[in-house]
């Protein structure tokens, strides 16, 4: 057993320290990104922020009004075929979504989520992404299937996660992922720090895995924990070369779900209600690691992502920063005891 003895930050420690800037307007904020990535060789390019693959935030819907602000969204993994067929139709951009799968081929070759992804693969080579997500990417074997997608699909941009510490992020970057998820246990409907003990604050797991995937020509996802747009920017501010919202997303007109009394229920991944709908066994040896939330009903998606960008393109002016891609050399971050003034709440 050993300590760490170094002080590990979330997004709530710290704050930017601003600086003079030559930006006269938000208006002359860059947001738009283009990537080249090390193992694909695609090239993608678009704001850099992207919907999670949860139920109630990676669907078709939200694919198509994120689009129209050139973000990405990860298609939800238990979409089937006939669903990827109409959204096609209905226009969702192939350049700005990406297939979803975990890792069940591993013990079932015959596992839906990877013959379903394979077949929407064969029927839409335009589709550029395959996204591989998983809680724990720890696993040696996940490695291992990594290396078999790269085998599989060369031409293809594999994201994967997630992670947390360097080491790993330069595992897969090595084994043939493009780019690596970073976050465990950040989420709104997240337990898994509860339930296991396990994780690292997301600031400074960005800044750790970040450099690892810098020095080997590499990219991350910020994955989880934001919980305000200051919070999106400082994730770019610490490294992150996209950011991936969940519960920001949710509760939208593009979320699916019914609304009861002004709610919408809300849940993670690996919660009981998930695996209940999905199919998932709950084995003697397995608890859930999400929660079921209720949460408001927010109408159209359009108004929290201006809220979102909006936020970003003003962080930037703050730091004297013209482009996402400037903002880690723009960015001094202070360490802080309290972020807001909480007399009329928390927003």
């Amino acid at each position: 057993m050993r300590i760490e003895q170094d002080i590990k930050l979330d997004f709530k420690d710290v704050l930017f320290k601003p600086k003079r800037s030559k930006l006269e307007s938000r208006r002359d904020v860059d947001l738009i990104r283009t990537f080249t990535f090390h193992n694909s060789g695609n090239e993608w390019k678009g704001v850099p922020i992207m919907a999670s693959n949860m139920d109630g935030v990676g669907t078709f819907a939200m694919a198509k009004a994120l689009q129209n602000e050139k973000m990405f969204t990860v298609i939800g993994k238990h979409n089937l075929v006939d669903d990827w067929k109409q959204a096609i139709g209905d226009g969702v951009n192939m350049k700005h979504i990406s297939v979803c799968l975990g890792t069940s081929y591993i013990w079932d070759k015959e596992a839906a989520d990877y013959h379903t992804a394979k077949q929407i693969l064969q029927m839409y080579p335009d589709i550029k992404f395959i996204t591989v997500d998983v809680a724990n990417a720890y696993h040696e074997n996940f490695g291992d299937f990594v290396e078999h997608l790269r085998e599989q699909y060369p031409d293809k941009t594999i994201i994967a996660g997630n992670v947390v510490t360097a080491e790993m992020t330069e595992e897969l970057i090595i084994r043939g992922a493009d780019v690596v998820k970073v976050g465990i246990g950040p989420g709104s409907v997240c337990t898994t720090r509860t339930m296991t003990g396990v994780g690292v604050p997301q600031l400074s797991g960005i800044i750790e895995c970040a450099d690892a995937a810098n020095g080997i020509g590499g990219h991350i996802i910020a994955d989880g924990g934001c919980v305000y747009p200051g919070d999106v920017a400082k994730a770019f501010g610490a490294g992150a070369h996209f950011v991936m919202l969940g519960g920001m997303l949710a509760g939208h007109d593009e979320s699916g779900g019914k609304i009861v009394d002004g709610k919408v229920t809300f849940y993670g991944m690996s919660s009981n209600q998930a695996m209940a709908k999905h199919g998932r066994r709950k084995d003697g040896y397995r608890g859930a690691e999400g929660k079921t939330v209720q949460i408001p009903y927010r109408g159209a998606v359009q108004n929290t992502i201006t809220e979102i960008l909006g936020g970003v393109r003003s962080s930037c002016t703050y730091i004297g920063a013209e482009r996402i891609k400037d903002m880690p050399k723009c960015a001094t971050f202070v360490r802080c005891t309290q972020q807001i003034n909480t007399v009329f709440g928390n927003a």
